[in-house]
């Protein structure tokens, strides 16, 4: 990752393992979109919108990350330079295109409603759209820590699947509260309706990145290099 424009949109889900040209382990994790997801993380935990629940799963995967990174899939090369090999290439427009696609529908939209509802005083309408938006902001930032902290690639899917299944059920909840709203008459308007719209679009594209990118595609790429590399050795 680099401070590009077009190296910031790879840190959602699968990008750090197909780093920019030239880049390797220990370089600065500190990175414009870092600091965006950090500040997210921080508005959203200081207004009361994110539940025990939620922070203590962010707390525990950075715990568990570091686990199996010791005892189960440790870095191959001890050279603190060396970056593991790529999974789809040094390039891949359609990956490029598909990660900044879930940029737009996790990231950007979600996040322009939940701050439009904060404008407008709608705390308790908003509630049920930051968890996701709370895991996916940590889950950038982990993901930059497993690229520029040197991680081996089977420890850098870990952060995907792993943010990904949880903001799956997330978002379910996110919906069903929506619905209700709509059930109950407690919407505030055509918010409601907006609510249950973004909810159903992060429903679709992250079920889909999960269970027909992540798991059948991505996940086994990198363990096979992983283990390639591993014979190598």
């Amino acid at each position: 990752m680099s401070s590009s424009d077009d190296d910031s949109i790879n840190e959602i889900d699968s990008p750090p393992a197909n780093p920019p040209t030239g880049a390797g382990a220990g370089g600065s994790f500190i990175t414009f979109p870092n600091l965006n997801c950090l500040a997210i993380i921080i508005i959203l935990t200081s207004t009361g919108m994110v539940n025990l629940k939620d922070l203590s799963f962010a707390v525990f995967s950075l715990i568990y990350l570091y686990f199996l990174s010791k005892v189960a899939f440790p870095t191959l090369s001890s050279d603190p330079n060396h970056s593991p090999p790529p999974v789809f290439g040094e390039t891949n427009k359609i990956l490029g295109l598909y990660v900044l696609a879930g940029a737009i529908i996790g990231l950007f939209i979600p996040m322009a409603y939940i701050f439009e509802g904060i404008i407008k005083g709608d705390k308790d309408g908003i509630k049920a759209a930051c968890p996701h938006l709370f895991l996916l902001s940590c889950q950038v930032l982990m993901e930059g820590l497993t690229f520029y902290g040197g991680f081996s690639l089977p420890i850098r899917v870990f952060v995907p699947v792993f943010y990904n299944s949880r903001r799956v059920m997330v978002i379910v909840d996110w919906i069903r509260e929506e619905m209700w709203k709509m059930d109950h008459g407690d919407g505030g308007g055509s918010r409601v309706y907006v609510g249950v719209g973004i909810g159903i679009l992060n429903m679709g594209f992250w079920s889909f990145n999960l269970f027909g990118f992540l798991l059948p595609v991505y996940l086994p790429m990198a363990f096979k290099k992983y283990y390639l590399v591993n014979k190598d050795l």
